[in-house]
C-alpha cells in the first residue's frame, strides 16, 4: 500500500487555517485521494484535552519552555494516534498546524528562540516531517481583526500583543525561507476562494495530485 502524504497549513491568528484544510481535503476527496483533516493542538482525544490548557485563560498562564512542552505533548499523542495511522493506511493527511507552529509561537514569538523548540521537536517527532507546507501569510492587524470578527470569543493567543503577533508572522516567513523545498508562501490576503485556488496548484505542483 502507498503511504499517505502529509500536508500542513500554518500562519498566524485569522490567516483561514481551518478553511482552507477543510476545503483541500474536499479537493483531495473529490479527486479520488483518501482525505484526513486535522489540527494541532488536538487532533486525538489526549491532544484536545491538552488544547484546552492552551487556548484558553490568562495570556500568562505559562512560560515559554511549558507551554512549548505542552504543544510538543499534544504533538505526539496526535501523531502516534492520528497521523501516521492514517499515512500508514495510504490517507492524505492535511493538518491545521504542525511542528512549525511550535518553532513560530513560542521560538520567535516568546522568545524562547527557534533552535531550543526545535531541540524539543526533534524530540518529539524525530526526523518525521510534512511533505508540503502551505504558510497563509497576512498582516498581523488584518489576521486579528478578522479572529475577532468571528464572533466566538478571543482566544488566549488572539489575546496577546500585536509585537507577538508581528514577531510570530516573521518566524513564519524565516522558515519557509529555510526550506523553501518543503514550504511554499502563500497570500492570505484575498478571499478563501482564491486561496485554494493557490494552494491547489501548489499540491499540484509539488505533489502530484489532480486538483480541479
Amino acid at each position: 500500500m502507498t503511504r499517505g502524504r502529509f500536508i500542513t497549513l500554518e500562519g498566524g491568528e485569522g490567516a483561514g487555517k481551518s478553511t482552507q484544510v477543510r476545503l483541500l481535503a474536499e479537493a483531495l476527496r473529490a479527486g479520488g485521494i483518501n482525505a484526513l483533516a486535522t489540527r494541532e493542538p488536538g487532533g486525538s482525544p489526549g491532544a484536545e484535552q491538552i488544547r484546552a490548557l492552551l487556548v484558553d485563560g490568562a495570556v500568562e498562564r505559562w512560560d515559554a519552555l511549558t507551554e512549548a512542552l505542552l504543544h510538543c505533548a499534544a504533538r505526539r499523542e496526535h501523531l502516534v494516534n492520528t497521523v501516521e495511522p492514517a499515512l500508514a493506511a495510504g490517507t492524505w493527511v492535511v493538518s491545521d498546524r504542525f511542528a512549525d507552529s511550535t518553532v513560530a509561537y513560542q521560538g520567535y514569538g516568546l522568545g524562547l528562540g527557534a533552535e531550543a523548540v526545535a531541540e524539543i521537536n526533534k524530540i518529539t517527532v524525530g526526523d518525521f516531517a510534512p511533505d508540503l507546507t502551505i504558510v497563509l501569510d497576512l498582516p498581523p492587524e488584518e489576521g486579528l481583526a478578522r479572529a475577532v470578527g468571528r464572533g466566538d470569543g478571543a482566544q488566549r493567543y488572539e489575546r496577546m500583543t500585536l509585537d507577538f503577533h508581528r514577531r510570530l508572522r516573521q518566524g513564519f516567513l524565516e522558515i519557509a525561507k529555510g526550506e523553501p523545498g518543503r514550504c511554499a508562501v502563500v497570500d492570505a490576503r484575498p478571499g478563501a476562494a482564491e486561496v485554494q485556488q493557490a494552494i491547489r496548484r501548489i499540491v499540484a505542483e509539488r505533489l502530484g495530485a489532480a486538483l480541479t
